[in-house]
């Protein structure tokens, strides 16, 4: 940058990099307040601290890692409108896990990651950055590493099938919070449900290469769906305490829902058996493909090299 420019007016852009003027623009320092300020987040009587926070760390977990697929997507989708739905509906997600994993905080500090004395690095942050792979909750079908745009598509439309029947029905939690947070979410997940229920409809009646890889990819995620309405034995214990959902008793609605937009794409149910668990576990018990360790390598990378870090 020559010296003219740095002396003329068009300087006092750049000030606030320098230290001087209002830093709060700028991505380090915005110092974001914590999103559970000011609301009650006393536990439901009954309901065991550790095991609220878990079931929090589930639903975020979903949320955080599909957003995070999501957001691989920016510059890359077919056009410009897609490339900003996608990234519009990574950031609905993340708001999602802000609220999730600040709750499972609230609840539970003992399942917060010990830092370093003095970091800055608050419940929400340290949970997603510091946590490793098998400490993770969420299901097999957001990690897988991306596709091409029919793979993102068919994804995006399992994952937002089920995650919206659950949101619908965690609005009657007796935890206010995930009741308040199920309410918001369900709007945004219906836009993405839809979002990619109209391109599935798109790719299977387009040209005989969109269909062909709108199959393929049906194919290879379809295997990964039934992990979402297959309840854990946490999931079930606080569904009977009116706190969450069990995900098996919205099975019958996600698979009517995704049987319609099969039958208007005019696509048969791919006939593959659901992804068996190692030993049993499946992501809910922190089992994972190695797609999340690497996947996670790159997106704790930064934090973990500045635990002390303001951003």
């Amino acid at each position: 940058m020559s010296d003219d420019l740095l002396n003329s007016d068009l300087g006092g852009v750049f000030d606030g990099l320098a230290g001087g003027g209002d830093s709060s623009q700028w991505a380090f320092g915005t110092g974001f307040e914590d999103p559970l300020a000011g609301v009650d987040t006393t536990v439901p009587d009954g309901v065991d601290h550790a095991d609220l926070a878990a079931y929090c760390l589930m639903l975020g977990d979903d949320a955080l890692v599909m957003s995070q697929r999501l957001a691989e997507w920016c510059s890359r989708a077919p056009d410009l409108e897609e490339d900003i739905a996608l990234a519009n509906t990574a950031l609905d997600l993340l708001g999602q896990v802000r609220l999730l994993l600040s709750r499972a905080a609230a609840a539970d500090p003992g399942a917060v990651p010990a830092l370093p004395e003095g970091s800055p690095v608050p419940g929400e942050d340290a949970l997603a950055f510091f946590r490793e792979a098998g400490e993770f909750r969420n299901v097999r079908l957001a990690e897988v590493p991306n596709g091409d745009f029919a793979h993102v598509v068919v994804r995006l439309l399992l994952f937002s099938v089920a995650r919206l029947a659950l949101l619908e029905r965690l609005r009657a939690s007796t935890d206010g919070v995930l009741a308040a947070v199920a309410a918001k979410g369900a709007k945004e997940v219906t836009y993405h449900r839809d979002w990619a229920g109209r391109w599935f409809l798109t790719l299977a009646q387009g040209t005989e290469e969109s269909r062909r890889r709108l199959l393929a990819a049906l194919d290879a995620l379809w295997p990964l769906q039934s992990e979402m309405v297959t309840a854990h034995p946490l999931e079930t214990s606080l569904a009977e305490a009116g706190v969450g959902v069990d995900p098996a008793s919205v099975r019958g609605e996600v698979d009517a829902v995704l049987d319609q937009v099969l039958a208007v794409s005019g696509v048969d149910r791919p006939d593959r058996a659901p992804l068996a668990g190692i030993g049993g576990r499946t992501g809910r018990d922190g089992m994972h493909t190695e797609a999340l360790s690497r996947m996670l390598a790159e997106m704790q990378v930064v934090a973990r090299a500045h635990p002390g870090g303001r951003w």
